[in-house]
């Protein structure tokens, strides 16, 4: 009787901690123009992150430039394919698994959902240049045993104006591809992405706008969360599929959460608190969740040692109080 007692205590213990089990706990490493070490990847594992994005780039010219360039000898080698492969190589040797997850960069930084053709010559230009770019890193992803793939970042206008394309995009990446799918929808036109059926997790860099506030409590930034779970929940409901913050992050400056997404050279006051109070916040918000699948944290940069500190005011959480709070709750869920 008392050993019957004593599984059922544990079965309960089980069933109550399973959706804790298994989340995602990644971060973004930034591409560098070096090779990865061990030294690199150990501060990865004190967070206890046991996910990480590798992210090779490729480039555009403008707004309405139809050629992505990419692979190249003068790209940086974490750009390229021979750096990704590298990085994940070392990775899976830690036993951090990896989403690929190739982008692209705007010359100046223009916003990538933007991305729209004048002409129809000069949209199948951009998507045979697309489809080549994207099957050549999901042809690595499947070579390296890459856990994940997403198949592009934010692209809004590209997805609206040419839905057939992704559509059969996808399915020539399946063929080429084994493992999990995601697209990383902006914040903003995550419940406009008409391919979430395709694909295994619904995708979101979550930079939606939380507090007006110089330094947001981690109560004001829970209740700015609410109507955004709200939707999102309704999205994962709705579609059947788990959410996965493919990125998230907050700058250490004040107004941190009015517009998380800006990533110019703002000179926003240094605020390591409310930088700390908006991690806690997501991670209070979501983790918890069955229907979430984790996120992978922006960013990472490869040299530990000198990223982030004291007097710097941008995303990365390294060498900051921010640091802490990602390995407390990673070593949790």
């Amino acid at each position: 009787m008392k050993q019957g007692i004593l599984l059922l205590f544990c079965f309960l213990q089980l069933a109550c901690s399973s959706q804790y089990v298994g989340k995602i706990n990644g971060v973004s490493f930034v591409a560098s123009r070096d090779q990865v070490t061990q030294n690199n990847i150990q501060p990865i594992k004190d967070v206890y992150a046991d996910h990480a994005a590798v992210m090779p780039f490729g480039f555009i010219r403008e707004l309405n430039s139809s050629e992505i360039i990419y692979n190249t000898d003068r790209q940086w080698f974490g750009e390229t394919r021979l750096g990704a492969r590298q990085y994940i190589e070392v990775l899976h040797k830690n036993k951090i698994k990896v989403m690929v997850k190739p982008q692209i960069w705007i010359w100046r930084g223009v916003f990538t959902g933007g991305l729209k053709m004048e002409s129809e010559e000069a949209w199948q230009a951009l998507e045979k240049s697309y489809e080549d770019f994207i099957l050549t890193y999901a042809a690595l992803a499947e070579e390296s045993k890459a856990e994940i793939f997403c198949i592009g970042t934010e692209l809004e206008q590209f997805v609206v104006n040419r839905p057939e394309f992704w559509n059969e995009l996808i399915g020539k990446i399946r063929k080429e591809y084994k493992g999990k799918l995601t697209y990383a929808a902006n914040w903003d036109e995550f419940d406009r992405t008409p391919f979430w059926e395709s694909l295994d997790f619904i995708g979101i860099d979550a930079y939606f706008p939380l507090s007006e506030a110089q330094t947001p409590s981690v109560e004001e930034l829970k209740e700015g969360w609410k109507p955004w779970k709200e939707k999102i929940a309704d999205l994962s409901k709705k579609e059947n599929k788990p959410v996965l913050f493919t990125e998230f992050g907050y700058r250490s400056m004040d107004y941190t959460a009015k517009k998380p997404w800006l990533v110019d050279r703002s000179e926003e006051g240094v605020n390591m608190i409310g930088q700390v109070n908006a991690k806690k916040a997501i991670f209070e918000s979501f983790w918890e969740e069955d229907w979430f699948a984790g996120g992978f944290v922006w960013k990472w940069f490869i040299n530990h040692e000198k990223s982030g500190g004291p007097s710097d005011n941008r995303f990365t959480p390294q060498n900051k109080p921010a640091q802490d709070i990602i390995k407390a709750f990673y070593k949790v869920y």
